[in-house]
């Protein structure tokens, strides 16, 4: 039985919410653009949120949707979250956030989910409110809406690459190609074309009044080692910090030394740790 003090919450609870996630505006950059866009209510956002706390003393919460995603977690809270995610089995796929809470999460979801397929414990979390100290690229520009049929390639080159599964696995890449077009139109997507291919890529995948979190930074595999890739992120922080947000953020695996090394170039620097379950 449920003993500690987790709740649903709602619309009612929007200031709160708006409260904690401004406490954090970094590392709940993703739950945050979520609850701007769509609110508290299950039905408009396809999760439900729930926190820690009584009403008035909100002291964590956990998205469950799509992602298990903790905000501002401890001990107490992950205990909550643990045992409504298990009564309800797992229909994530993944669990992502500060990476002590995920990893306390998942140690308590281990026994009663199925298996991880991947568990990636340490994932700097980066920022910069800077432009980088380096050139940028030129030719680094935002995709066309005419150009996704020739992005959309090195997209699925990239999730592949970088979640270990093809994203035209499920229904033929349909609702991933919707993804790619929607960053397009919404001008979150940058890429840089060579001979009518994509050979620098990264994009927008979280945006909030205080930070543009960059996902899915890719570099074609015969351009790499020639400094584009460094290059390329100069220059999708520059315009980030013109047109969008205050700060640009993102988190990288630990072990992706070469792109560690071009986010520290960039001036990027660590302001917490990540964690990944995928499965």
């Amino acid at each position: 039985m449920l003993t500690v003090p987790v709740r649903l919450l709602g619309d009612t609870d929007r200031a709160e919410v708006h409260r904690l996630l401004d406490a954090e505006p970094i590392a709940a950059a993703q739950v945050a653009e979520r609850v701007e866009a769509g609110g508290l209510t299950w039905w408009r956002t396809g999760a439900r949120v729930f926190g820690y706390g009584p009403p008035g003393r909100l002291e964590s919460l956990c998205w469950l949707g799509a992602n298990l995603i903790p905000v501002r977690a401890g001990t107490d809270a992950i205990a909550g979250f643990a045992e409504l995610a298990r009564r309800e089995g797992r229909r994530c796929s993944s669990i992502v956030g500060e990476s002590a809470a995920v990893l306390q999460l998942w140690e308590r979801l281990a026994p009663h989910w199925s298996p991880a397929r991947e568990i990636r414990s340490c994932q700097p979390l980066l920022m910069t409110a800077d432009r980088a100290p380096v050139a940028p690229d030129p030719d680094v520009r935002l995709v066309r809406a005419n150009e996704v049929g020739t992005l959309f390639p090195a997209s699925v080159a990239m999730y592949t690459e970088e979640v270990g599964v093809s994203p035209i696995a499920e229904a033929g890449g349909r609702v991933y190609r919707q993804r790619v077009a929607e960053l397009v139109r919404s001008r979150r997507a940058y890429a840089r074309f060579v001979d009518g291919r994509v050979v620098f890529k990264a994009e927008l995948a979280v945006v909030t009044r205080h930070t543009a979190q960059v996902q899915g930074v890719w570099v074609a595999p015969e351009w790499r080692g020639r400094g584009l890739g460094t290059a390329g992120m100069a220059a999708v922080v520059a315009d980030a910090l013109e047109r969008v947000a205050p700060t640009v953020s993102l988190y990288v695996n630990d072990f992706n030394t070469s792109a560690r090394r071009v986010y520290e170039r960039c001036g990027f620097r660590a302001v917490g740790a990540f964690a990944t379950v995928l499965f």
